[in-house]
C-alpha cells in the first residue's frame, strides 16, 4: 500500500477532514487489489474441536467503569460488535504456510451485518463509530500471538493514547488496532503444524485462547522496555519497547533469545501525573505458555 512520504508529518486526513470518505475508498480499493495480488494463502478453515494443545490464554474486561451513560452505552455496544466478531472467527485454523487476516475473516462491519455504533479511536478523537470497540478483539488476538512462533506480517497500534491507565495489567500499546480493511491484523504460521484460535465470552470477559496441534518446546514472556512519557511543545507524549524473551521448557526455562518487537509511540490526550514523567524499567507482563 502507497504510505505517506516522512517529510510530510501529519496525514492528508487530519489536514482536510473533507478529504476523509475519499481517502478511505481509495485506501480500501488497493487493499483489495493487494489481496488479489499479494500471493498469501489466506486462512479459512474452521473446527469447534478443539487442538490438543493450548498455547496461550488470555481474557480482557469487557464493560469498564467510564463517566457517563453515553459511554456505557457504547460499550454494552461494543459487547454486541464482539460477539459478531467471534461468529467470524472462533475456531479459525491456521495451517502451514496460511495467513490470519483480521478484516478478510470479519469483514466491513454494517449495521446490517448486526453491528451497533460503539467507541472507536478515529482522526485524533474518540466517537462513536459502526463497529466500534472490535479492537478489543484484535489487541486480544495479538498478544496471544506475541506468545507463539506465528510470524506478524501487519500490525497497527493507535496514533495516541486518549485515557489514563486503569487497572492496566499489560503493556503499553501491546494491541493492535483494525480499521476495515487498510488496517489490518496479520499474522503468518511458517511452522510445520497447525493453530486454531478459539474465543467466547463470559458475564465479565472477551477471552481468547490460541491452540496448536504440537506441543511447544519454546517459551515466551513479553515485557516492555524504556517505558516514558514526554513533553514536547506543550504536548505529552508516550513511548516504550516490546521485547520478548524465548525459553527452552526442556532445559527448565533457558533463556534462548531476547527479541526485540516493536517501538511505540503515540501522543497522550491527558496530563499525565509527575510519577509517570519518570522513565520506568523493564517490566516482565507475562509468562508464556500459560
Amino acid at each position: 500500500m502507497l504510505k505517506r512520504p516522512s517529510w510530510i508529518k501529519t496525514s492528508i486526513a487530519l489536514r482536510h477532514p473533507s478529504l476523509l470518505a475519499l481517502i478511505v475508498s481509495f485506501r480500501r480499493l488497493e487493499r483489495r487489489v493487494e489481496w488479489l495480488s499479494d500471493g498469501y494463502r489466506y486462512a479459512a478453515g474452521r473446527s469447534t474441536i478443539n487442538l490438543e494443545f493450548r498455547v496461550k490464554k488470555h481474557q480482557s474486561v469487557l464493560v469498564r467503569k467510564l463517566s457517563s451513560s453515553d459511554d456505557r452505552q457504547l460499550q454494552l455496544n461494543k459487547v454486541e460488535n464482539l460477539k459478531r466478531v467471534i461468529e467470524r472467527l472462533d475456531g479459525i485454523l491456521i495451517r502451514p504456510g496460511e495467513t490470519f487476516s483480521f478484516c478478510r475473516l470479519v469483514g466491513k462491519p454494517t449495521l446490517r451485518k448486526g453491528f451497533l455504533p460503539g467507541m472507536e479511536l478515529s482522526m485524533g478523537m474518540a466517537r462513536a463509530g459502526v463497529g466500534g470497540g472490535i479492537c478489543q478483539s484484535s489487541n486480544l488476538i495479538y498478544w496471544l500471538v506475541l506468545h507463539s512462533p506465528l510470524v506478524v506480517v501487519e500490525r497497527h497500534h493507535h496514533s495516541f493514547d486518549p485515557f489514563p491507565d486503569q487497572g492496566r495489567v499489560l503493556p503499553f500499546a501491546s494491541g493492535a488496532t483494525v480499521m476495515y480493511n487498510y488496517r489490518d491484523l496479520r499474522f503468518r504460521n511458517d511452522t510445520s503444524f497447525v493453530f486454531q484460535l478459539r474465543l467466547w465470552m463470559d458475564e465479565k470477559c472477551l477471552n481468547g485462547d490460541l491452540r496448536s496441534s504440537t506441543w511447544l518446546r519454546e517459551g515466551y514472556q513479553v515485557y516492555e522496555k524504556n517505558h516514558k512519557f514526554a513533553e514536547v511543545g506543550g504536548k505529552y507524549f508516550r513511548e516504550n519497547e516490546l521485547w520478548r524473551m524465548v525459553t527452552d521448557k526442556e532445559q527448565r526455562g533457558k533463556v534462548t533469545a531476547d527479541e526485540f518487537i516493536v517501538a511505540n509511540h503515540a501522543e497522550v490526550r491527558y496530563v499525565p501525573v509527575p510519577d509517570q514523567m519518570m522513565a520506568s524499567s523493564s517490566i516482565p507482563a507475562s509468562v508464556g505458555n500459560q
